[in-house]
């Protein structure tokens, strides 16, 4: 049975992800800094730190297939902090890589972001996109299978408020209004965590070795239409509604890998969670 390991396997998406792994009767052990609140008696635990080269190596040795979901992963997070970004996003990665490579695992699986190929995305885009292409030369140099995840505007369960629309319906639920800070053309393709956590383990056959592959939702949509439709599924008045045309430093308008003459492979989900259902989910969720 193939061993793999998730570094950041307590997080949103890292803890969805290692749940379809077990599903699929993997071997999975988790590393990170914290236990997840997520496991069972069919998942191992390792606590980890992915800026101490030893504990990474620790930690890979005897494994077949790495995931890495560490990371500083709110946008806003990163522009105040950018050192600790580059520390945790690009350093932190490394560490992975280098062990990866002493141990000559059978694939390394980055999970980066849609931001990568924008004009956008301020700190975070770098880190990521410096993060690409160590891992794309580190399988230049040494070998080393890859496939990078490039994920959109995620959302469900076990999100918390780094997360765009969890913060947007935790406001509503309490101040009876939605409001939503940005320009009023922004564009989102929103994907189910669930969906984007199926696809993460889908993308395990030979076929998207060594290739960028995008996750992210079915079409773009406006955020003022998704507040309109939360509107709906909350018995909100649509006067209720602010939209704020209010400058936000680093956030795109459009999807962007729109603006990018790189070529990846969008994976689409044969079966996905719907919107509204996904919505009413999250509401459930967070009222609850």
């Amino acid at each position: 049975m193939k061993k793999i390991i998730v570094f950041g396997g307590s997080g949103f998406l890292g803890s969805h992800v290692v749940d379809k792994l077990i599903a699929q009767g993997l071997n999975v052990t988790v590393c990170d800094k914290t236990e997840s609140k997520y496991l069972n008696e069919s998942i191992n635990f390792q606590k980890c730190n992915i800026l101490d080269l030893d504990e990474v190596k620790k930690a890979v040795k005897g494994s077949n297939i790495v995931y890495n979901f560490a990371s500083l992963a709110d946008l806003n997070d990163a522009i105040s902090k950018p050192l600790e970004t580059i520390n945790i996003n690009i350093l932190g990665n490394a560490n992975i890589l280098e062990a990866c490579k002493e141990y000559s695992i059978d694939r390394f699986i980055y999970a980066s972001t849609v931001y990568v190929y924008g004009r956008e995305g301020g700190f975070y885009r770098c880190s990521k996109k410096a993060a690409e292409d160590y891992v794309k030369e580190y399988s230049n140099t040494f070998n080393l299978n890859y496939t990078i995840l490039q994920y959109g505007s995620l959302y469900g369960p076990r999100s918390n408020n780094t997360n765009g629309l969890y913060r947007i319906v935790e406001s509503a639920i309490k101040t009876g209004s939605l409001k939503y800070e940005g320009n009023p053309n922004t564009k989102r393709s929103y994907i189910h965590v669930e969906d984007a956590a199926e696809s993460s383990v889908e993308i395990l056959r030979e076929d998207y070795i060594n290739e960028s592959v995008i996750l992210s939702g079915q079409e773009p949509m406006k955020v003022i239409d998704l507040l309109k439709t939360l509107a709906e599924i909350m018995g909100i008045s649509e006067d209720k509604i602010e939209f704020i045309d209010k400058p936000q430093a680093g956030h795109y308008i459009m999807t962007p890998y729109s603006y990018s003459n790189n070529i990846g492979k969008k994976y689409i989900p044969p079966k996905h969670i719907d919107l509204g259902q996904g919505l009413l989910q999250l509401i459930h969720l967070i009222d609850n």
